[in-house]
């Protein structure tokens, strides 16, 4: 059974920074990638970024550009997702998950393609 759960949420305020974990277990992954997704209260799941395990491409939404930084240790089967100066906005449980491989950024973005979900870590930023 497959199992991804994510750490390292938690309050910060506005500017600074949260690294969250998400850890797998109960397959391997290499013909996969994980996926960071959020959802703010009374708002749709939106895409983050996501990462493959092996070779280590990314992609990211717009909104994350610039300020987070996704990456994976495939020894610990672990994918981080660094976020830094950080904002209100940035408010949300966010969640990881795992996708089969695709061939665009566009295939990572969908949430719907993603077999395989944590239960989710809460990021409340304050003003």
């Amino acid at each position: 059974q497959v199992q991804l759960v994510e750490s390292g949420g938690g309050l910060v305020q506005a500017g600074g920074s949260l690294r969250l974990s998400c850890a797998a277990s109960g397959r391997t992954f290499s013909s996969y990638a994980v996926g960071w997704f959020r959802q703010a209260p009374g708002k749709e799941r939106e895409f983050v970024a996501a990462v493959r395990w092996t070779g280590g491409w990314s992609t990211y939404a717009e909104s994350a550009k610039g300020r987070y930084t996704i990456s994976r240790d495939n020894a610990k089967n672990t994918v981080y997702l660094q976020m830094n100066s950080l904002k209100p906005e940035d408010t949300a449980v966010y969640y990881c998950a795992a996708v089969k491989l695709g061939y665009s950024s566009s295939w990572y973005s969908n949430s719907g393609h993603y077999d395989y979900w944590g239960q989710g870590t809460q990021v409340t930023v304050s003003s």
